[in-house]
């Protein structure tokens, strides 16, 4: 049978309130006391049951975690961070697949009927409204990987993708590519529709060179390959920023499975710096999406919440840079 509270409480030879005071964060126990208590709970194995003292506290200490792209699996790698990144800080995430999900309606209900102590939604497609939904319903919301936005109405962090796609066309340009092709993830994306934005500005400053563009259906492996397909299948251009490393490495697969070579027929540029792009058959040129920064400040962010509800909500912006790696041409 499982250790109950009363146990402990005898064995201490205290109060049960004692011992629920003494999980009980901030409460106030003797030093002696809490010695007392924590030796007769180790000697009998008990734990306190978290979700019995949210009652108590009216904390349940759970954090919906949400996302919308489980396809891509760079958020293995973002949810391991946050998961980690939570629990450490005695919190619990609560994982939501949003896939296909616009509406933030149904999500909302689900969380609150958990209870959630707050929710952090970790996605680069979703518009700023999608958060904006659970600080509607009075949920603190943290918007990882967000569009930025200058006078936020939720907390958003992230890279500006605008500044990426800039830099993005002039990494292409400085290498002496005379045809550039923009080959992003979906037109409805948020972090598409800002990519594309700067990377075609960028480009309006030199009209020596030709660009195109073009859109894959998701942000994943199949979609980039099916659409590399389509555009080696004409005339493609000599170099591609892919706006996203899985669908860039399934643009990688396309060129290669036509009898082409990367860098020497087609270059490619990703971004994210996922783990899978320095792997040795990849060897993937991409700008750093600083993710593991991102998530960090993103924890230390709710946890922050969860004590001042009072917070102002702030737009944090993360620098990224280009990691040469072996799909792009030298600089020339």
């Amino acid at each position: 049978m499982a250790v109950t509270l009363k146990d402990v409480a005898e064995r201490a030879g205290v109060s049960r309130s004692a011992v629920s005071r003494t999980y009980t964060g901030g409460a106030s126990v003797a030093k002696n006391t809490r010695r007392k208590i924590e030796k007769a709970a180790k000697e009998l194995g008990y734990s306190p049951n978290v979700l019995a003292s949210s009652l108590t506290t009216g904390r349940t200490k759970l954090i919906g975690l949400v996302s919308n792209n489980f396809h891509n699996p760079i958020f293995l790698e973002v949810f391991d961070l946050f998961t980690k990144g939570l629990q450490d800080r005695g919190l619990r995430p609560l994982l939501v697949n949003l896939t296909d999900e616009v509406d933030p309606e149904n999500s909302v209900r689900m969380l609150r009927a958990y209870s959630v102590d707050a929710v952090i939604v970790a996605s680069s497609t979703l518009p700023e409204s999608f958060a904006q939904g659970f600080r509607d319903a009075g949920v603190p919301v943290v918007h990882s990987f967000g569009r930025h936005v200058e006078t936020p109405k939720v907390n958003v962090l992230g890279i500006n993708n605008i500044q990426a796609g800039q830099l993005a066309a002039q990494t292409l340009v400085a290498r002496g590519y005379q045809h550039i092709g923009f080959m992003g993830g979906p037109e409805r994306a948020t972090s598409t529709q800002d990519r594309y934005k700067g990377f075609i500005d960028e480009m309006a400053l030199h009209p020596q060179v030709k660009v195109t563009s073009s859109f894959a259906e998701k942000y994943s492996f199949d979609a980039g390959r099916v659409e590399m397909l389509r555009l080696v299948a004409g005339k493609p251009a000599e170099a591609y920023f892919c706006g996203d490393d899985v669908l860039t490495i399934g643009a990688l697969s396309a060129i290669q499975s036509r009898g082409l070579n990367v860098p020497d027929d087609i270059g490619l540029l990703g971004l994210n710096d996922m783990e899978m792009a320095a792997w040795a058959n990849v060897d993937l040129t991409t700008i750093h999406n600083p993710i593991k920064e991102i998530v960090a400040a993103s924890v230390e962010m709710v946890d922050a919440m969860l004590t001042d509800d009072t917070r102002a909500p702030e737009a944090r912006l993360f620098a990224c840079h280009v990691v040469e790696r072996g799909t792009l041409r030298p600089l020339v």
